[in-house]
């Protein structure tokens, strides 16, 4: 699935969360598929099964998935993620830091333009 660098900075917690939510984003994990259980994931990491079910919560939290007692823990579809202020204001931040990088960089205006676009045009579905 993923491997963890134990030698981040970062802690475990924080790149499982990281993982899955990139996993998720690129569609590498579907909307409505069952994630492997806590315990499964804890033995594939070898790590701890609270630091999964800690990481577990923090994406249901986010709206990246969600769990049905008795079935297990899925992919929530886009469309029922909610927008969570917070989370947004994070991103914007970090966009912000990237345009201002290329722009140090020596791009301009155009340039990212048609970056953004072809990310944009990358997804396929234009949402």
């Amino acid at each position: 699935m993923f491997q963890l660098d134990l030698k981040s900075r970062k802690t475990i917690y924080e790149q499982v969360v990281d993982n899955l939510k990139e996993l998720i984003i690129a569609e590498v994990l579907k909307p409505e598929e069952k994630l492997p259980s806590v315990r499964e994931l804890s033995k594939v990491l070898t790590v701890n099964p609270n630091t999964i079910q800690k990481a577990y919560r923090e994406l249901e939290y986010q709206g990246y998935i969600y769990t049905v007692t008795g079935l297990g823990t899925f992919v929530a579809a886009p469309r029922e993620t909610f927008i969570n202020p917070v989370q947004l204001e994070e991103i914007m931040m970090r966009i912000k830091n990237d345009i201002r990088e290329l722009y140090f960089l020596g791009l301009n205006l155009e340039e990212i333009e048609k970056m953004v676009l072809q990310i944009v045009e990358e997804r396929g579905d234009n949402k």
